[in-house]
């Protein structure tokens, strides 16, 4: 199952960009033997300055026909990486080739584009940096074909 972080914004040559990288890779490597991945991170800019609308259609026109759409939003299920290790794998098994994990702006995403997704995760009750959240689902993402794998990585 490809993955597709679909995301606002263009993250620059930094740590965060460094820590999405090294944790996309591993999870590449990780989840090619489990039939996940590849990652791939598809940005999106309103430079218009459109808002929460303008961002919702030019994520929308992100995600690929056909994918699974998850939201990352704060009203979202908040669960453990186990939890979501088995979710992705759900997800796979199920016969989904795409699941698009949607990333939006300072504002959040869209009540449209959010009442088209298929599921809705969080990292907690707190609001993120959208900026921080795509390193954090990398790490997740990794950390879920490690716990997939019996990989020593996670240790609960």
């Amino acid at each position: 199952m490809r993955v597709h972080i679909c995301a606002v914004g263009r993250l620059r040559a930094g740590p965060e960009k460094a820590l999405l990288d090294d944790y996309l890779t591993r999870f590449d490597r990780t989840g090619r033997a489990l039939a996940l991945g590849p990652a791939q991170v598809i940005e999106v800019e309103d430079k218009k300055g459109g808002g929460m609308a303008a961002e919702a259609d030019l994520l929308s026109r992100a995600i690929p026909n056909g994918s699974l759409i998850c939201v990352m939003d704060e009203r979202g299920q908040t669960p453990t990486s186990p939890e979501f290790a088995d979710l992705l794998a759900r997800w796979r098994d199920t016969g989904r080739s795409d699941v698009a994990f949607v990333i939006g702006g300072a504002d959040g995403i869209d009540p449209t584009l959010r009442a088209r997704a298929d599921a809705a995760l969080s990292f907690g009750r707190m609001v993120w940096p959208h900026m921080l959240v795509r390193v954090m689902l990398a790490e997740q993402l990794y950390r879920a074909a490690s716990i997939l794998s019996g990989g020593p990585y996670h240790r609960a």
